[in-house]
Order: structure tokens, then sequence, then C-alpha cells
């Protein structure tokens, strides 16, 4: 088993916390919670208590399936289209050749068979169980070396294991490795003398098939679930950059910047907007990626199969044809995930629920989790001219030497990260069961993630941390209630 130290998250001394900085949407009353902000100057504003986080494309669902549902204003041939896409997002993909050759192709190596392997039921990703005892998917390892590819500018791959590390294959192909996840207990307390744990993760590669990885930059990824992204792919970017504060010329201590990135579509830069380092511009490129990198699928924006080259068997097995993915399968996919729907906000008349809307903006959260946004033209009536409630500025943060995975992606650094949205987060256990948080699952509910985040978050999360039990009971009701 090699193991790399860098690839521990550095975790600062005694009380390693952090802010999730987490906070909901909101969107049916209209009632907005009047509260301070956090300090003089900054742009902290109150959550927003309305039901309909998603404009016109929010649903009120409690089930398990409150993330698979189509946005309700579709039309019929655009339902269509969307269950379509579900089909080839839900069923699993299998080997070439088939008798069918709509779904064969899968592989050589991968880490899972379908979309929602881990994105089940549209929903998050859970990381390997360290007992053993409970099987998961969600979890993946992306790798590089330092530098960059001096076409395009993204991180550069390992010639012997490419971009991703393949825990799983085809049959007579073998796996690249096994990816282990180990955790220490970091103790801390709150202001109040309450004491709490945290886990720290540490990252290893078991029977490593093409030589050591030592020299190689990992960085964990939990899938997330993916309701909501063809809103925020709608957002203007003059929005997104003008919200933009890369030097804190305002001296809030936030200083969100965007991620330029290369968009295979296209084949020119382009404002980044998914993936946990904002390293992907447009849903059809993060689907692309995913055919690709997850399931070893190729499409017309990755022909090549995913076979580095001391990867003979790999090379040596049978395609499903070129390419595996076709644009109108590719198409399909990418526009059923544009229009899930986004579920609504529950208990928006609960009183916890009202406080913690106030803290949400005293304790300086929406400084990065930007509680509106507005989207502009779209090719799907559904999703232009909304407002919405993500909680996210798209931007990158730096969060602090404890989440930092050590790995640039284009120009966002080791230690930063884009501001994820938090809409849907107190769903996540009755979609998939669980509770895991952060870029890997680290946290086990809302307060860890909280207490995890560091640099420009340190001051919100210090708020949250030195607050009464109360205040801090409130500012979870109300994330919970997203």
């Amino acid at each position: 088993m090699t193991t790399a130290d860098r690839w521990l998250p550095r975790v600062p001394g005694a009380s390693p916390a952090a802010l999730l900085v987490a906070a909901g949407s909101a969107v049916a009353l209209w009632a907005v919670v009047m509260a301070g902000c956090g300090t003089e100057g900054s742009n902290a504003q109150p959550g927003v208590l309305d039901t309909e986080l998603g404009g016109s494309t929010t649903r009120a669902e409690l089930s398990q399936n409150a993330f698979g549902l189509s946005a309700p204003t579709l039309t019929n041939e655009q339902r269509r289209r969307f269950e379509r896409g579900d089909s080839f997002f839900t069923q699993n993909w299998v080997t070439a050749p088939a008798s069918t050759d709509a779904r064969d192709g899968l592989g050589p190596t991968m880490n899972a068979q379908a979309c929602s392997s881990c994105h089940v039921r549209d929903g998050r990703g859970a990381p390997p169980d360290p007992t053993g005892e409970e099987a998961r998917l969600g979890l993946l390892y992306r790798l590089s070396l330092p530098g960059e590819d001096p076409d395009t500018g993204a991180p550069l791959t390992s010639p012997d294991y490419g971009g991703q590390l393949q825990d799983s294959s085809i049959l007579d192909v073998p796996a690249e490795g096994t990816m282990e996840v180990s955790y220490r207990v970091v103790e801390g307390t709150y202001g109040d003398g309450t004491a709490y744990e945290l886990r720290a993760p540490s990252y290893s590669v078991a029977d490593p098939a093409f030589g050591p990885l030592d020299e190689l930059l990992v960085g964990p990824r939990l899938a997330p679930q993916v309701f909501g992204v063809g809103l925020l792919e709608a957002i203007p970017e003059h929005d997104i950059l003008a919200a933009a504060d890369p030097d804190d010329d305002d001296g809030d201590g936030i200083s969100g910047r965007v991620n330029t990135v290369w968009e295979p579509r296209s084949g020119s830069d382009s404002l980044g907007r998914f993936g946990w380092k904002a390293n992907v511009a447009t849903v059809e490129a993060q689907t692309a990626g995913a055919f690709h990198g997850d399931m070893g699928i190729t499409s017309s924006l990755h022909p090549d199969q995913n076979c580095p080259t001391p990867q003979t068997e790999c090379a040596a097995a049978p395609g499903g044809g070129e390419p595996e993915l076709t644009d109108d399968r590719l198409e399909s996919v990418t526009f059923y995930t544009r229009t899930l729907a986004v579920p609504a906000m529950r208990d928006v008349e609960e009183d916890p629920v009202r406080r913690g809307a106030e803290l949400f903006g005293e304790f300086g959260c929406s400084s990065c989790h930007t509680p509106t946004q507005t989207t502009g033209d779209s090719d799907v009536e559904a999703l232009a001219h909304q407002e919405f409630h993500p909680y996210t500025d798209l931007l990158l943060h730096d969060m602090g030497e404890g989440l930092a995975d050590g790995r640039p992606d284009f120009d966002a650094s080791g230690s930063e990260w884009r501001t994820p949205p938090l809409w849907g987060i107190g769903l996540i256990e009755a979609v998939n069961g669980h509770r895991f948080l952060l870029h890997d699952g680290r946290a086990r509910d809302i307060p860890e993630a909280i207490l995890w985040h560091g640099g420009e978050a340190e001051a919100s999360r210090e708020a949250f941390r030195n607050a009464p039990q109360d205040q801090r009971e409130d500012l979870v009701a109300f994330l919970e209630a997203l």
C-alpha cells in the first residue's frame, strides 16, 4: 500500500473548526428576514424564507425521490426528453460487444456502471466505510502531476494512471488500485465548553497496478446531488464576474475568484461553474467528463479510450462504437440534469428556522453562500429569467489548510473550493440515508461541516463555534429546512 503524507489534509492544531457555511434556499412567501450583517461593510445578508428555492422549477417533495422529479413547467415534449435522459442516467452500461448497442462500451476501467451508481436517486454519494461493513459508492480520486497542460491549462495527468484512479474494470482488464480511507479523531470545544469531535481523513491506494503513486497529487471528490444545474448554468456570466473580489478591495476578508477553464465543445477558455473547484464550464462538459472518467465511455468531447500507455489490456479491450455515447444521447442526459426540479424549502414559519435565517446573515455565511441569483436567457423556457435561491456565488474561496488537498485545478489553488450550493442539504438523509458533507464526506452532519471551514470562512466559523447552544441549533434548523 502506498501512502503519501501530503494526501493527509493538514489540520490546524487544537481545534480545526470550520464553516460549511451551510445555508439554505427559500422562496414561497417572499418573507425575507431582516437581520444585521456580520461586520461593517460585509455583504452578508439573512437567509431567505421562501419555499420556492428553484423559482418555477420548484417541487415540494419529502420522499426518497425529492431530488429526482422534473421541473413542473416542462412541456410534454420536454418531459419525453427528460424521461429519455433519465433512462441513460439510471440504467447500467454494459461491456462491449453486447446485444444492445445503446448502452454498451462500459470501461475498460471505471469507477461505476451508471451515473446513478454514485448519484443515487440523483443525490449525494458517500465515502468508503472505514470498517468495511457497508458498501458505499460516490468517492473518487482525482490524480495529477505538478504543473499544467500547455494547451488547455488543465492539470497534468499521470502517464500511468491518467487523471482519475479507476478502482474497477471489466473482465480480463486489471483495475488500477483500491481507494482506502482512514480517519483520526480531532477534538475541540465550543465557546461554552461543549466538546465535539471531527474526523481528519487520510487517503491511500492499496495494490496499485502500474507503479507507486507517491509523486502524484491526489484529490478526493464525493459525488454531489445533481438538481438545479440548469439554473446555475443560466446565471449571466457578468453577474458572477461582478461578485468576484480577488484582491478583497472591500476589505471584508472575502476574496472570491473565478476559475477560467478549458471548455471542450468550443475549444476555448470559459468561466468555470461546476465541480468542487469550479473546473467545468457547462453541464454538457460535466456530463461528458463523468461518462468518460467515471464509466470509461467515449463521446465526441472525449473520443479516446481512457487507457494510459502501460495499460495494454485496457487498450486491447473491445469498444462499443466511436463514440460510445452519441451526441443525441449526451444531449438527453444533459437535458435531464438541467431540468431536474429543485426541492422546496420547508418549515418557513417555524421560529427556530426564522431565527436561524437571521443568524445566517449575522454570522457572515451569506458572504460566500449568496442566497439569491437570477437567470438570464435560456434555450429552455422553464430556466429563463428565474429568481432562485441556491446559496452560492459559484466563486473560488480559500478555505484554509484544514480542507486543502494541495492539488491545483486550472486557476484554483490546492486550498480553494467553489462555494457549494446549499439547497437540498436538509433532504440528503431522506434521499440517500446519510449526512456526509463537504468535498470528501468527512463531515457527518452540518455542525461538523461548519467546524471544518477555515481561511476566508474562519470568522463565520468562530461566530458559530462561540455562539450559545440555542443559536447554534437555530442555524442548523434553518439549514435543515433548505
